[in-house]
Order: C-alpha cells, then sequence, then structure tokens
C-alpha cells in the first residue's frame, strides 16, 4: 500500500519565497560584516554602501508584500525580484573586485538556491542574467561610464582587464550552473515520474471502483499495469482452492481459465510471498504456454488478509533493466488490484450464498422465480420456446419419518447433485419448496421437454441413497402451455399433480392451453 503524504514533505509556494526571503537578508547581511571586518577588500562600510543594502531588502520586503496581496501575476513578481536579486549582487561584485571580488561565493549560492527552489530552467536564466550583468559592467568600464573595480576599491587605479583568473571565475561559476541545473533537472524529472506513477494508481482505484467480477477487476488491473509501464504481455491468476485460474490475459491468445498451479515460479512466488524477477523462464513451464518466448517476467503475489490469492505476471521490455522504482510502483499496483480481488470475490461468496439452497447446493426460490420470470421475457422477444420441469420425491415424508430427518437431508442433497450434474450448462435447477425440485429449461420446446425432463427424472430415481427412490414429475412450455411464468408453474405443477395421482414413478406432459389460465388443466402420460 502506498503511504500517505504528509503536508510538510512538499514546499508550498510561500514556504520557498520564504527561504529565498532570508537568503537575502543573509546577504546583506555578509556584505555589511564584510565591510566592517574587512574594509580592505570591501571597501569599508559608507553611506552608499548602506543604502544600497537597506534599498534592497525594502524592495525585497515590498514586493512579497504585494505578492501575498495579490491574486494574480504572482510568478511575474517573483520573477522581478530574482532580476532585482542579480542587479544587486553584480552592484556588489562591481564594488568588491569584480570576478575576483572575495564575495563572488555569493553568486554561486545565489544560483544553486533558486535552481534548487524554483526549477532547472529559472536556474540557467538566472545564470545568464548574471552573465549579462557582469560583461555589461565590463564593458561599461571599459567605455569610461564607470570608474573600473580597483578605482571603485580606492586602489591603484587602472583599466578593467578581462585576464585568465576573470576567465577560470566565469568557467567555474557556468560549471557550477550547469551540473546544478543537470542533477535539479534528474530530480525534476523522478519527482514527474513519480507524480505520474501516484497518478495513474489513483486512477486504476478508481476503475476498481466501477468493477465488481473478479475477472473484470483482474483485466482492469492488468491492463492499468500494463499501460503505466510499457508491459505488452501478461497474465492475473486468482486461486481457487489447490488451483491458479488465469482470468485475465493481455497479448495472449492462450483462452483464459488455465490451471499454472503445477508451474515452478507460481509455486515459488506463492510460497515465498515475495516478488520474483525471471529473466529467462523454462520453456516447459504453464506461464511459457501463455506467454511464449517470454523474457523479464516480474511475478508478483497477490496478497490479502496475510495470504495469497491471486498471481500477477507481466513481461517487462525485453533487454531493458527493470528498475527497482518500476517492482516498488507495480507492489503497490498489486496490493491495490488484491484489496479489490479479495472485495469482489467476497461479494460473490455472499452473492452465491444468498442464490443457492444452503441443503442441495441449487438455486433457490428467489433466484428461480427471477430466472423464470427473465427466460420468459427473453422468450417473448426471440419466439423461442422455454420449459419447466416440476419434480418430487415419491413417499418423502415417510422415508424422513423411517430413516430419520438427516438420512432424509442427505437424499435432498444427493438429489441436488444430480440434477445439476445431469442439467445442460444453460439450465437452470432449483429448489422450489421441501421435496420438491424444479428444472427451467431454456430454448426447449414441448416434444424435446418430454425427452429431457425423462432423463432428469431417471436420473433422480439413480441416486444412490443406500435404498431406491422414485420420482414424479410434471413438465410444461411456453407458450404452448402457459402465457406467463405464474401460468407456467400451475400447469408443470399441474402436471406433476397428475403424475402422482396416477400412480407416481413417472413423468406427466401439461395439455393445458394458454388461454385457459383457471380452467382445469389438461395432461397427458
Amino acid at each position: 500500500m502506498s503511504r500517505a503524504f504528509d503536508d510538510r514533505e512538499v514546499a508550498s509556494l510561500s514556504e520557498r519565497m520564504g527561504y529565498l526571503q532570508s537568503l537575502r537578508v543573509g546577504f546583506a547581511a555578509v556584505v555589511l560584516s564584510s565591510a566592517v571586518l574587512a574594509p580592505r577588500v570591501v571597501g569599508g562600510l559608507t553611506a552608499n554602501l548602506l543604502m544600497i543594502c537597506a534599498g534592497y531588502l525594502a524592495l525585497a520586503a515590498g514586493l512579497e508584500v504585494v505578492r501575498g496581496w495579490g491574486r494574480s501575476r504572482k510568478i511575474f513578481l517573483i520573477g522581478t525580484m530574482l532580476l532585482v536579486d542579480g542587479a544587486y549582487l553584480a552592484w556588489i561584485m562591481y564594488v568588491t573586485g569584480g570576478t575576483q571580488s572575495p564575495l563572488r561565493h555569493l553568486l554561486y549560492i545565489h544560483l544553486i538556491a533558486v535552481t534548487l527552489l524554483a526549477s532547472y530552467r529559472t536556474g540557467l536564466k538566472i545564470a545568464l542574467w548574471h552573465s549579462l550583468l557582469f560583461f555589461l559592467l565590463f564593458y561599461a568600464q571599459a567605455a569610461d561610464l564607470l570608474e573600473p573595480t580597483d578605482a571603485a576599491l580606492g586602489l591603484i587605479p587602472g583599466s578593467p582587464d578581462f585576464n585568465r583568473i576573470s576567465l577560470f571565475n566565469i568557467s567555474a561559476f557556468w560549471l557550477v550552473a550547469l551540473a546544478t541545473a543537470a542533477f535539479s533537472s534528474l530530480n525534476e524529472r523522478e519527482l514527474r515520474r513519480r507524480k505520474a506513477d501516484l497518478e495513474d494508481l489513483s486512477a486504476m482505484s478508481a476503475a476498481l471502483k466501477q468493477e465488481s467480477g473478479s475477472s473484470s477487476v483482474a483485466h482492469a488491473l492488468l491492463d492499468a499495469v500494463s499501460e503505466s509501464f510499457g508491459c505488452k504481455r501478461g497474465l492475473v491468476a486468482i486461486r481457487s482452492d489447490d488451483r491458479y485460474l488465469v482470468v485475465a490475459t493481455r497479448g495472449s491468445e492462450e483462452a483464459e481459465r488455465s490451471d499454472i498451479a503445477d508451474d515452478a515460479i507460481v509455486a515459488r512466488a506463492t510460497t515465498t510471498s515475495e516478488t520474483l524477477l525471471v529473466a529467462k523462464p523454462d520453456a516447459d513451464q504453464e506461464i511459457c504456454r501463455i506467454l511464449p518466448f517470454a523474457r523479464n517476467l516480474i511475478v508478483v503475489p497477490l496478497e490479502a488478509d496475510s495470504s495469497v490469492i491471486g498471481l500477477l505476471v507481466v513481461e517487462h521490455q525485453a533487454g531493458s533493466r527493470v528498475e527497482r522504482r518500476v517492482v516498488s510502483m507495480i507492489e503497490q499496483f498489486a496490493a491495490h488490484g488484491a484489496l479489490a480481488l479479495r472485495n469482489s470475490l467476497l461479494m460473490h461468496e455472499v452473492q452465491t450464498l444468498a442464490d443457492i439452497d444452503a441443503l442441495t447446493g441449487v438455486a433457490n426460490r428467489r433466484v428461480f422465480n427471477q430466472a423464470l420470470e427473465r427466460e420468459i421475457s427473453r422468450s417473448s422477444r426471440t419466439k423461442e420456446p422455454v420449459s419447466l420441469m416440476m419434480i418430487d420425491i415419491d413417499h418423502f415424508k415417510h422415508y424422513n419419518d423411517t430413516h430419520g430427518h438427516q438420512a432424509g437431508d442427505e437424499v435432498l442433497k444427493a438429489v441436488g447433485a444430480a440434477l445439476k450434474e445431469a442439467s445442460r450448462d444453460f439450465d437452470i435447477p432449483a429448489r422450489y419448496g421441501g421435496e420438491e425440485f424444479a428444472v427451467i429449461l431454456p430454448e426447449c420446446s414441448a416434444r424435446q421437454a418430454a425427452g429431457v425432463a425423462e432423463r432428469l427424472r431417471e436420473t433422480v430415481c439413480a441416486v444412490d441413497v443406500g435404498e431406491a427412490i422414485t420420482a414424479s414429475a410434471g413438465v410444461a412450455t411456453f407458450p404452448t402451455n402457459a402465457s406467463d411464468a405464474s401460468s407456467l408453474v400451475r400447469a408443470a405443477d399441474d402436471a406433476l399433480y397428475e403424475s402422482k395421482k396416477g400412480g407416481r414413478d413417472r413423468l406427466t406432459k401439461s395439455r393445458r392451453h394458454p388461454r385457459s389460465k383457471d380452467s382445469s388443466n389438461g395432461v397427458s402420460a
């Protein structure tokens, strides 16, 4: 999980400008202290120097007040003050020896501070501004517009001399400027990259909240990791008992729902619960069947509640070294994805418990009613018939009284399991109530329904519960025997009643006409 950021970890604009204001006070203090402590070097503490320093500080304070009051043009005022800084330091350099001034380190400090507190681009601009002011003062002295530096210090008069020492100092200044800008650029790029990673993580978390099923959550996780870190191929597997079923793939034509539990990489990652970096997996491993010729795999266990619930596998760009930052961020993506998967699996489990009859393992009465309404609606649109079979265990009360309710429950469990096993994938077996079961048969005509229903009834009769049992059944079809869901249930139930009335252990087909909703039901054996 990504940690929360403290507000103190990010310096605001006002805080950074406060640092620059403190630096300006420090500049003035250094200049005035040097004038008092080293008068021969700086030229002594003069009224002119005091006025320059006082004016500089007053202007800085005034611009800062205006910046604090104003809602706009703040960047303009900040830039203006940086230009003023350059002019002030240029004048101090002029009166204390030019490029050979003992206070030239103030330029370095100002350059580094601006680069770190603003940006490397601003730092380079300030370096150009300092250089421009230096040459401006140099040529002003050469043109006799200003006194030469040595004359300003009261030393031996002379002309300005751009000598080797000056060239060295200017070169050193630009070396510092370029080095500081380069390092600052690296830091800014890293910060932007981390910001982008966190934005991608936030976007993925928001996307995961919109997904409900475990498969859709797995796809959202895999897509987010792949797009954020340039991984072209990958998969997500979810643990189900002792199996690891692949529920999402990217860049692979292999069908999902593959079991990769026997893969050595999977076993190692899930056992250690640690991220694995696999440069070249063995070709005979299960992962390579899904991701052929895989290279530079990042295998991250999806862990929730101190247990591994799945696995995220992505292939980093072949031939490139996997950065630690990338691995760390993918682990954070996986942590968020694992929690979303865990929640999705829990919701599915709760939904399953709400939909399934706890004793028999087939759909309960509520789900049966919803499914039947849905199938009737679909049948009305597509004109495809839908049939309903009602089946009841014969003499079940006598069996319960003879063998006990626990034995009766075992019979109901066995019947429910037999109906689930024998039904087609799209059939819907359900417990209707007591010992009575129902099976919805979509796309099954009246003629087909009789054969399917009799096969299911015989399957129930063949259940091994210690002694032979029989079952009676009735079957009806929409729209042949009913006009809606409730009349279809009545038609099938009436057919079941006729089976019991006719001697049990048989199937009866409804002959009810859909228009005769309230009339007695017609049936045929």
